[in-house]
């Protein structure tokens, strides 16, 4: 999971290994239920691929309460958090989007994983008191079963490639010249 992280010295803070990335994408779901595994399909496909040594890449499951929270108490963090995840807002099965953290739906508005709370909140605070750009990539889910059926859907499976061409262009515009993001 440190894949994409540089240091110059070693670190001997216990600082978790994220936080010191310029740009952090979070891949949230449960890889058990259908469509929910949009998230951690592609933070799977980005490390597999290889990022910048200043991007961290995570599949934080259901799990990213945990993550968010601990950024929320460190000393750095990054310039900006990309947030992957499926949701339902009636669109075409696989339309990718990127959505507002007041825009989050109803059922994920406090967490993205359907197990945790209030992460929306976390998010907005890491935008609003610590600074951070915190963008939420969507992917409309075609079928999130109510038990456990492994395996993303056709049309969602088919977004992932997508997806992480349109999370390299934000880290792109973000670590280039001109951009609006402050060195971490």
């Amino acid at each position: 999971m440190t894949e994409g992280i540089s240091l110059d010295e070693p670190d001997r803070s216990p600082a978790p290994f994220y936080v010191k990335a310029r740009v952090l994408v979070i891949g949230c779901g449960n890889i058990l239920f259908g469509d929910d595994g949009f998230g951690p399909a592609v933070a799977a496909r980005l490390e597999a691929e290889g990022v910048p040594e200043d991007v961290a890449v995570m599949d934080v499951g259901t799990g990213a309460r945990k993550v968010l929270f601990n950024l929320l108490l460190s000393e750095r963090v990054p310039s900006l958090v990309v947030v992957v995840d499926a949701v339902d807002r009636g669109r075409s099965p696989g339309e990718l989007f990127w959505i507002d953290i007041g825009q989050v739906p109803p059922e994920k508005a406090d967490d993205f994983s359907l197990h945790q709370a209030p992460t929306s909140n976390l998010l907005a605070e890491l935008r609003d008191e610590r600074g951070v750009a915190v963008e939420i990539l969507a992917c409309q889910s075609a079928h999130i079963p109510p038990e456990v059926e492994c395996g993303l859907s056709s049309e969602v499976s088919a977004a992932v490639g997508k997806a992480c061409e349109m999370i390299r262009a934000r880290i792109a515009e973000a670590r280039g010249p001109g951009n609006s993001l402050p060195p971490v």
